[in-house]
């Protein structure tokens, strides 16, 4: 969930991808063990029976979708017939998808038969350098590219889920839509799983500045993820801020090549990296008001050096950061620099730092939090969970920086293997496919909700 939500991620895609991870009694799981207590009671969906009768024709549907993207993965910006697939069920619905948005997203608009406000579903399309482990009759056999190299293609996030509930959701919402007050604006996305460097901007960010949210002007925002290690059909929801901010730093020490039976020849840069990252480590234990937000800063690369007798001329440093708080990303991000260079300078010598940005924290607004809790009990009766925010990152926070957002979590793991479940992005990820239909409604119900509310 960049960036991800905790998952077990692939080092190479650490920085950007979406990463969740944990199941209901392991550390990291942000779902609580009892109902929310708070949220008011559901009252009637002026449109809900209609919506929900329609999700039950299409259910075999969804699942067929699901199946047919799972078997067919593309990686982040390589999503074509990933898109070809979605804009036509969507022009079999009626609909007028726009394509090649931000590379090849897909954008629709459902516009309702009377006058009202725009709100915007969400779904990520992409998937990942991962080797599918799952034995299962759609089991993904694609092949593909990354870092120049081949690699197995898998659906390890969810992502084939979020797209066929939401072409669900879309259906359902396009059999009422005489009655819906307002627009739906469709977004399935590209990239969200992160692309290399010389691609950027790409995914929400791109979507965004491509002008998603404003023909029509949108006024809200839903995405949904799934989520392992969850019981199937358990809705997750939180205020403010649920998902880090996921930055990227790179650190090149400059050493002094020599023997290594003369170190006192050269600059030796590993001894020097091997300070900075025991250094990099205080930011948080002794730099960093925890007791404000929680914040993460990794190491997750150390690159140097060929041979055991040769003392190198580099050391490469490559590490992660997830905070919550935009003073405290910019403290820690002046404090890498800080320490990573003063370190150097002790040695004579000298680190280039450089700090990237990644997904921003994705906030949900806590007013629209408040006004749609009463359509997820409804959506999903005796299953909703308040949840603690968690160190994975999802590019959603794009959209939700524009406009007010609300993201959730759907648990996908069959009952009663919640504590053994392999996490997203794992090549033994798994979906029971029974809770899809309630993130399908989940999606249509608050859609229809808040057009029914008619307030901007």
């Amino acid at each position: 969930m960049h960036h991800a939500l905790r998952f077990a991620v692939l080092a190479s895609t650490l920085a950007a991808c979406t990463n969740l991870e944990g199941g209901l009694k392991t550390v990291g799981s942000p779902f609580g063990s009892e109902p929310a207590r708070d949220a008011s009671p559901a009252t009637a969906s002026p449109l809900g029976g209609a919506i929900d009768a329609r999700l039950e024709q299409t259910a075999a549907k969804l699942i067929e979708w699901r199946r047919h993207l799972h078997q067919h993965p593309e990686l982040s910006n390589r999503e074509v017939e990933t898109a070809k697939f979605v804009e036509a069920r969507l022009r079999e619905m009626g609909l007028s998808p726009r394509t090649g948005v931000a590379k090849h997203g897909v954008v629709a608009v459902i516009q309702g038969g009377k006058p009202g406000p725009v709100v915007a579903l969400r779904a990520d399309m992409d998937a990942l350098p991962v080797k599918e482990e799952v034995d299962v009759p759609f089991k993904s056999t694609a092949i593909g590219e990354y870092e120049k190299k081949p690699v197995g293609v898998m659906h390890a996030c969810g992502h084939d889920a979020h797209m066929a509930m939401l072409l669900a959701a879309a259906d359902a919402l396009v059999s009422v839509k005489a009655e819906l007050a307002g627009s739906v604006v469709l977004l399935f996305q590209p990239a969200e799983e992160g692309v290399p460097r010389d691609e950027y901007p790409a995914g929400a960010e791109l979507m965004v500045k491509e002008g998603v949210l404003d023909a029509p002007k949108v006024d809200a925002v839903f995405g949904l993820h799934v989520f392992a290690g969850q019981r199937a059909g358990l809705v997750g929801w939180c205020r403010g801020p649920m998902l880090a901010a996921a930055d990227k730093f790179e650190i090149v020490v400059a050493g002094h090549q020599t023997h290594g039976s003369k170190p006192w020849a050269g600059i030796d840069p590993i001894v020097i990296g091997s300070e900075i990252v025991s250094a990099l480590q205080t930011i948080v234990s002794r730099s960093t008001d925890l007791t404000k937000e929680p914040a993460v800063v990794t190491v997750g690369v150390f690159d140097s050096g060929v041979r055991n007798n040769i003392i190198p001329d580099k050391a490469r440093l490559v590490g992660t950061v997830r905070t919550f708080d935009e003073d405290m990303r910019k403290d820690i991000h002046a404090r890498i620099t800080r320490i990573a260079e003063g370190i150097a300078a002790a040695h004579g010598t000298h680190a280039d730092v450089h700090v990237e940005s990644g997904y921003p924290v994705t906030a949900n607004d806590t007013a629209l939090v408040a006004r749609m809790l009463p359509t997820l009990e409804r959506a999903a009766p005796g299953n909703v969970r308040e949840v603690r925010k968690i160190t994975g990152a999802e590019d959603f926070s794009f959209y939700a920086q524009r406009v007010p957002g609300m993201f959730v979590f759907l648990g996908i793991t069959p009952p009663g293997g919640e504590a053994k479940a392999d996490s997203n992005h794992s090549p033994r990820f798994f979906i029971d496919e029974s809770a899809l239909t309630t993130g399908a409604r989940v999606m249509a119900h608050l859609a229809a909700d808040y057009l029914a509310s008619g307030s901007r």
